[in-house]
């Protein structure tokens, strides 16, 4: 099956630390381009990200983006040191009774007392297993609409290629009608200024014409064209560049088609052929 490039994902996040979202857009390009926009906190998981993806896609340029919200209760909460805290205050009783005085503990220099107060803090490494995970479905997502809207590029290009074919047919049957034709002008215009010819000159006029005009050949090469993008179309796959190359081969043929052109159906035809190679392309620059 053909892919697009283009698509969107978006995959909420919602855990009990927090929630977000990831979201994903991939656009037309030559190679795989990956730009990521991340909290500062999850900057250092940018190159397994790009290699995530890499994984997955092989041409097209995509936007990654993550967005985070904490739950302050879980990322900002604050604890006693309960074990250091009991130290501290029989450390205390204990000095008093050294002392022989009786005195209350300074709770606030108590609070004070380096890692007296622990802070609640996130797991990282879990909530990074969780990003992974989410980001595997949010990839998922892109893939699918990938392949859904290259399908639909896939019945178009089908549909153009058919076109195609009915314009060679056309010209391969137009051909004989034109040489007849060519061969008749000839000489009329001999009898038109009263010259006797002979029926070795006509023969000599109509060999050079019809190797002017023969486009056997082009239209040998614009089938051959065809057969090969259905080919490519079905089998699926990453085939873009290959189609986009079978373009260019297509166009020259029809090119040289028009230049070649003594009659107006044929060069009816070659315009013709112009637009649903034109056609075809632009849709192609959108496949993987």
């Amino acid at each position: 099956m053909l892919k697009s490039m283009t698509a969107f994902s978006r995959q909420p996040i919602e855990q009990n630390w927090g929630n977000g979202a990831w979201e994903l857009r991939s656009v037309n390009s030559r190679f795989l381009e990956t730009n990521f926009r991340l909290p500062e906190s999850f900057r250092y998981i940018e190159f397994k990200l790009r290699e995530k993806l890499r994984k997955k896609l092989n041409r097209g340029k995509v936007d990654c983006s993550l967005k985070l919200e904490f739950n302050q209760a879980d990322n900002d909460g604050l604890s006693i040191n309960e074990d250091l805290a009991g130290s501290l205050v029989a450390s205390h009783r204990k000095l008093q009774s050294i002392a022989e005085i009786e005195q209350s503990p300074d709770l606030t220099r108590l609070l004070s007392w380096p890692g007296i107060i622990k802070k609640n803090e996130l797991n990282a490494e879990d909530v990074e297993k969780e990003l992974f995970a989410t980001l595997d479905n949010a990839i998922e997502q892109l893939i699918t609409m990938r392949a859904r809207e290259g399908a639909s590029i896939a019945d178009m290009i089908e549909k153009r290629a058919d076109g195609i074919s009915e314009q060679v047919a056309l010209v391969r049957e137009e051909m004989p009608k034109i040489v007849e034709w060519q061969k008749s002008k000839i000489m009329n215009r001999f009898e038109e200024v009263k010259l006797e010819f002979e029926e070795s000159r006509l023969e000599q006029e109509m060999v050079m014409i019809a190797q002017k005009i023969d486009v056997d050949e082009e239209l040998d090469r614009l089938d051959t064209h065809i057969a090969e993008i259905t080919r490519l179309v079905k089998r699926g796959g990453v085939a873009g560049r290959r189609l986009d190359f079978l373009m260019q081969e297509l166009n020259r043929e029809a090119n040289t088609l028009g230049s070649k052109s003594i009659s107006s159906k044929t060069t009816a035809a070659s315009v013709e052929l112009k637009v649903l190679i034109e056609q075809m392309r632009e849709q192609i620059q959108n496949i993987e």
